[in-house]
């Protein structure tokens, strides 16, 4: 991993390379041993993907991929690290009973700067051997494999919300789901210049990740997308169902720059053709002109009733670019999650939202990240920390699970909605009164916007 400046390390091919064939965690593999259970890695490009995949398939109630569709998985997967547990007496012995998958990216995080994280996906465990240990015995052996590789971070979208906290991993960005009515919203918002047109989903798919490069490190709570994904979203994979129904907007400037693009789908009504539904599969906005122009088009599609998104900020611009707030029904729920492996270089890549000296007492269920750590912010919002040991530091001393830690990374939950929930201490023998002290704290950790996720991985 190469330092660009203080903050900021750089992901390279190398470092992606050397993870992805990084052996699995001993501690774990000895434990699902005993068990009669078989803990491996598994090559993208060997023989046993096609049944790693069914597998993950059947985890996420999904049908048998297609021949065409394995092939098309396993083109798009070489940047991912493959692991199975398989049950040698099981009657399909090369069949993995549980999978996982991880793969090491970049995760945004406030103050325009990005962090190495390991990102972690397609964790699944069979019905025929849950509460046996396979889930702790992986999800723990892949954050012990990311920590000896010198990772500080790892990152995950989650299907059962309750799983992960054991695990020190915090809901750190919000997703909210929005269903508008679009004649009751009524634009009132901006009508920049430049112009929306139709664009192909081959070029959709070019201008993506060219825009997303552009807007990421300013978005905490973003990664940097695996270019499948992409496919996904602009419907160039070929094994993808209902590609043919996305359609593709780009806005460009005054000056011809395209600074924004929109894939969508219309689902027709046939009771009432004059109340189609829009959903807007990826919506991405590079100026603030790109994103009213952007929203106003979708909003004012003739022979739409209602248009749906989904994995939007909890603090959208939209909301007031509506005559009628009501037209929106927000829903909002956990979607990022985040656990820091190393709090020293985590803590000194973020920025934060005032100055400060705090103590903080990180407990940590796997012993990864515990210890007591002096956080030093300056009036800037750049922090230095250091591990104290058993030192003595007169300083506000925040008591907290790393899992608490990892909920305030983003600035996405303050310190003080923490502490009022009964999740933190925070003390100072020489304050004189325990909420001056909670109010500086909470200052300190947060940030002064919300973090998003536009993806689930």
């Amino acid at each position: 991993m190469t330092t660009l400046d203080s903050r900021t390390v750089a992901v390279g091919e190398d470092d992606r390379a050397a993870f992805r064939a990084g052996p699995v965690d001993e501690e774990s593999r000895s434990r699902l041993a005993d068990g009669g259970l078989e803990y491996r890695r598994v090559a993208v490009e060997g023989d046993d993907y096609p049944s790693w995949l069914q597998s993950v398939a059947r985890g996420f109630q999904d049908g048998e991929r297609s021949a065409e569709q394995i092939a098309a998985s396993r083109e798009r997967s070489g940047y991912r690290r493959l692991t199975g547990v398989y049950d040698p007496q099981a009657p399909v012995a090369d069949a993995p009973v549980a999978t996982i998958a991880s793969w090491l990216g970049e995760l945004s995080v406030p103050g325009d700067a990005v962090i190495p994280s390991c990102a972690i996906s397609a964790v699944t465990v069979a019905p025929t051997h849950r509460r046996r240990g396979v889930a702790r015995a992986m999800l723990e052996g892949e954050l012990r494999a990311a920590h000896a590789a010198g990772v500080p971070m790892a990152m995950l979208t989650v299907s059962e919300s309750p799983l992960y906290g054991r695990y020190g991993f915090a809901p750190a960005a919000a997703g909210a789901e929005w269903r508008i009515e679009t004649k009751r919203a009524a634009w009132i918002g901006p009508r920049p210049g430049g112009r929306v047109d139709f664009v192909s989903r081959e070029r959709v798919r070019e201008l993506l990740p060219v825009l997303h490069e552009r807007v990421r490190p300013s978005v905490a709570g973003e990664i940097d997308v695996p270019g499948s994904h992409w496919d996904g979203f602009a419907g160039t994979n070929p094994a993808a169902e209902k590609t043919g129904e996305k359609r593709a907007v780009q806005y460009a400037d005054a000056d011809g720059e395209v600074r924004g693009a929109a894939v969508y789908a219309v689902r027709e009504n046939h009771e009432d053709f004059t109340k189609a539904t829009v959903d807007v599969h990826y919506l991405l906005a590079e100026t603030d002109d790109a994103y009213a122009a952007l929203w106003r088009f979708l909003l004012e599609l003739d022979l739409v009733a209602e248009v749906h998104a989904s994995q939007l900020s909890v603090d959208e611009p939209l909301l007031w670019m509506i005559a009628d707030q009501r037209a929106a029904k927000v829903t909002v729920r956990d979607h990022q999650y985040v656990r820091i492996l190393d709090v020293v270089a985590s803590l000194e890549t973020r920025r934060y939202g005032g100055a400060g000296t705090l103590v903080l007492d990180v407990s940590d269920p796997l012993g990864i990240a515990a210890g007591r750590y002096l956080l030093e912010v300056d009036e800037s919002g750049a922090g230095r920390v250091r591990s104290l040991g058993s030192e003595t530091v007169d300083a506000v001393t925040v008591a907290l699970g790393v899992t608490e830690l990892s909920a305030t990374y983003l600035g996405g939950v303050s310190l003080a909605t923490l502490a009022a929930a009964g999740r933190v201490t925070v003390t100072d023998a020489a304050a004189e009164s325990s909420v001056n002290a909670l109010a500086m704290a909470t200052s300190v950790l947060g940030w002064h916007t919300a973090p998003r996720l536009s993806i689930w991985y």
